[in-house]
């Protein structure tokens, strides 16, 4: 009961201090020293905290806990200060970052201690780390080089505490198709955009053949364009953006290779570093929370996850749903059970 406590006086204080991807300084700060105060020894690297258990030692598996400290901006419509932590009498915590992730960091910063204070068959690290938001290059990506090898991570995202045993990649394409700019009163020239539509009509219906029995299949979606420079005047350049969220049977760097044999724009890549992941039904993790009757899943919605060359299971309080919308929301009760939740699935685990 302490620990629940606890909690939610961590979460209201982290609520209090804005920290928006990339400006999250002096919320790392508070955690840190509140962290330091507790008896803790805190690593910090840029905006990231990670806490090392006691009883570690060579040789044995490692277990790292993460979430993220970030937070988007507030979205229009918010009917409270968003910065301040409110029950109300509805039994809801109101305030930024409260769904996603903070319940997440403060729940699993109190199974860590919980489970910290025995020997355990693994090492367990807990991280909190920043620019999730972003996919940022000092978040996550840049501490992992830190650590110890890890054998298998916990993710605290908003998922109802239920299992995403699998997570969708991201690939975000810039495509140009090129014409010849001529007088639109005349037959002349070479519109671009028409040269385009082909294109974007391929990107809305074409269907990759591997489907996946939890994240289906990859999803193509044109979800920008731009063209032309005045109503008189041909197009001679179409540019327009593809979001692909890609399943576990296709690395980006794949899905890129195959993408360009069938499209006549020039294709670029913003990065390739967000891939799909998935974590075998047969884990002691997922067969723990098997027999505590969750059900595994596949989320449409991207995390750190992504970039974790090791298996991994997204699971945390609060729904998808509310992140990143006005008045977003926490029950304190979703705290207490996902804490429970979270020493009951890793106390002992063997991995």
């Amino acid at each position: 009961m302490e620990a629940y406590y606890d909690a939610l006086d961590l979460l209201k204080g982290m609520i209090a201090i804005p920290s928006f991807s990339r400006e999250e300084n002096q919320v790392a700060d508070y955690l840190s020293s509140l962290w330091k105060k507790a008896g803790h020894a805190v690593k910090r690297k840029g905006n990231n905290l990670w806490i090392v258990s006691p009883y570690y030692k060579q040789g044995q598996p490692t277990i790292l806990l993460n979430s993220h400290i970030d937070t988007v901006k507030p979205a229009a419509g918010w009917s409270r200060n968003p910065f301040m932590a409110t029950v109300e009498e509805n039994e809801k915590l109101y305030g930024l970052g409260s769904n996603d992730a903070g319940a997440s960091v403060v729940s699993l910063y109190e199974a860590f201690c919980i489970l910290s204070g025995k020997e355990q068959p693994y090492n367990l690290i807990f991280l909190a780390s920043c620019e999730e938001e972003v996919s940022g290059k000092n978040g996550i990506e840049s501490v992992l080089p830190d650590l110890p090898p890890i054998s298998f991570a916990v993710v605290g995202e908003p998922t109802g505490m239920q299992p995403a045993v699998a997570e969708k990649g991201l690939m975000v394409l810039d495509c140009v198709s090129m014409g010849k700019a001529g007088h639109a009163a005349r037959n002349e020239g070479i519109n671009a955009i028409t040269m385009a539509l082909p294109d974007i009509e391929w990107f809305n219906r074409y269907i990759f053949p591997e489907q996946s029995d939890f994240l289906g299949p990859v999803k193509m979606t044109v979800t920008m364009i731009h063209a032309g420079t005045q109503h008189n005047v041909i197009p001679d350049r179409c540019e327009f953006t593809v979001d692909v969220r890609t399943n576990e049977f296709y690395t980006n760097e794949l899905l890129f290779e195959e993408i360009k044999k069938h499209v006549n724009c020039q294709i670029q890549a913003r990065s390739y570093r967000l891939n799909s992941s998935r974590t075998d039904l047969n884990h002691p993790f997922v067969q723990r929370c098997l027999i505590m009757d969750k059900q595994p899943f596949g989320s449409p919605t991207l995390s750190d996850q992504a970039l974790m060359p090791f298996p991994s299971v997204k699971i945390g309080p609060g729904q998808s749903c509310r992140s990143h919308s006005a008045d977003e929301y926490i029950l304190p009760m979703e705290i207490r059970e996902a804490i429970d939740t979270y020493v009951n699935l890793l106390n002992g685990l063997r991995l």
